[in-house]
């Protein structure tokens, strides 16, 4: 099981093959459809994924990619932030970065068409200890 994502309603995530993204958002984030949704994917409308707990949605629309200037921020307990990377290690061919921020830490990543994500933790001090890394030093 992939660990929990909080803090999110809904967000528009524009891929170039939608049955490709939904298959990858599926593998890498643990997002499947929502059933009850469906019918607004007919005609060019959005497929509308979730991840198990029902907390986190994002909304695929098929369009040619474009440069994304936004990063989707999802946020993770010191626990699942280590999970997170560890689960994105292996299924991910490009190594995620980690981010040492003073007060938190994030990890960076992209979906096939270069939308970039971050998964970020506030449990700082726990997660540095777990990290063997302190304030300032290098991720």
């Amino acid at each position: 099981m992939l660990p929990a994502l909080q803090r999110i309603d809904h967000i528009h995530v524009f891929v170039s093959d939608r049955a490709a993204a939904e298959a990858w958002y599926g593998t890498v984030l643990g997002l499947s459809r929502i059933k009850a949704l469906e019918f607004w994917a007919a005609d060019g409308g959005p497929l509308t994924l979730s991840d198990r707990s029902g907390m986190v949605h994002l909304a695929l629309f098929e369009r040619q990619p474009e440069r994304c200037r936004s990063t989707i921020a999802l946020a993770a307990n010191a626990g699942d932030f280590l999970a997170w990377r560890a689960h994105l290690a292996a299924a991910l061919p490009v190594p995620v970065s980690l981010e040492d921020h003073q007060v938190s830490w994030s990890l960076y990543f992209n979906d096939p068409d270069g939308n970039p994500f971050e998964i970020t933790s506030y449990d700082y001090a726990e997660l540095a200890s777990q990290l063997g890394l302190g304030r300032n030093a290098q991720a």
